[in-house]
């Protein structure tokens, strides 16, 4: 990989966290929509948008080779579960005044993915990395008790996308970024479907009913939704694991920032605290990340004899 093809991964992987990051100011646009309707059309349009792309770029191909193979299918399959969880919990969050909480799932979330690799995948963690999440669980700790609140919205996000990394990871190279999202918003059809029936007969379908401007907006779901995916898959391929696992801090950041600072969300003494444990962290799990990956590059030098 040339220094050329490095450089333009990180710039799609920067760009991808970058618009993951002012996501939620783009949902807030969408009211009077609900998070039930707003992720149903989410759900449809990226399906929309994904079939388009297979019919440009005629990749219809590696679509039905992926249907063929029943396990790659139900990895699809369970992807589009746990993708569906997390969008619909972060929409029901951002859209309820909950920014700072998802901002704080995606926080833990690099700490859930090491935890997941020793629970799930039986890898060994450097003491470094277990110090990381003793001091997450002490920044929920403090969180539950102090705030008194349990942050079901953060832990819930975390897990979520931790174990839709995970599915990815298992799934690989053998489904590419366009078509796993196409099957795992086809997976989702149904559910899109039933949402916005059970939404049309309580509160109200708002598609159309809330100007041209609303919908214009609410049509744009699954452009909005496919394009930092497409631009993450674009650059996870150029650029080292050590890179991603800097720039993904990129969104959470930008999210906060948004919840504090622009929307005014509440942050008290002991929330400062739990996001200030995490933070910690994240430091510890950051310098452990630059420094093995520092090892091993020198160990992977050849040695003059």
């Amino acid at each position: 990989m040339s220094e050329r093809d490095r450089l333009i991964g990180g710039v799609y992987t920067f760009t991808s966290y970058l618009l993951w990051g002012f996501m939620p100011l783009y949902f807030l646009l969408l009211a009077p929509s609900g998070p039930f309707e707003v992720v149903s059309w989410r759900i449809i349009l990226s399906l929309a948008f994904c079939l388009i792309l297979l019919a440009v770029t005629r990749s219809w191909g590696r679509l039905i080779a992926i249907l063929r193979n029943r396990r790659l299918a139900l990895w699809t399959v369970l992807a589009g579960i746990l993708i569906y969880v997390n969008w619909q919990v972060f929409l029901i969050a951002t859209l309820t005044g909950h920014v700072v909480e998802t901002s704080l799932g995606y926080f833990i979330n690099p700490i859930v993915t090491v935890l997941m690799g020793v629970l799930i995948l039986h890898e060994r963690l450097r003491m470094t990395q277990w110090i990381a999440i003793g001091i997450v669980a002490a920044a929920v700790t403090v969180i539950v008790v102090g705030y008194g609140v349990f942050p079901w919205i953060s832990l819930t996000l975390a897990f979520s996308f931790g174990f839709y990394g995970l599915v990815k990871k298992q799934i690989g190279p053998s489904v590419d970024a366009v078509s796993g999202l196409t099957l795992e918003s086809m997976w989702l059809l149904p559910i899109a479907v039933l949402q916005l029936i059970i939404v049309g007969a309580t509160t109200g379908i708002t598609m159309g009913t809330a100007g041209l401007a609303h919908a214009l907006l609410l049509g744009m779901a699954g452009v909005v939704t496919a394009t930092p995916l497409l631009f993450f898959a674009a650059g996870a391929r150029r650029v080292p694991l050590t890179v991603i696992g800097l720039l993904q801090f990129v969104a959470p950041i930008l999210q906060f920032i948004t919840g504090v600072w622009i929307l005014g969300e509440p942050m008290p003494p002991e929330r400062w605290i739990g996001f200030g444990l995490v933070w910690v962290a994240l430091v510890v799990l950051t310098v452990d990340l630059l420094t093995h990956a520092r090892r091993v590059r020198a160990t992977d030098i050849p040695q003059i004899t």
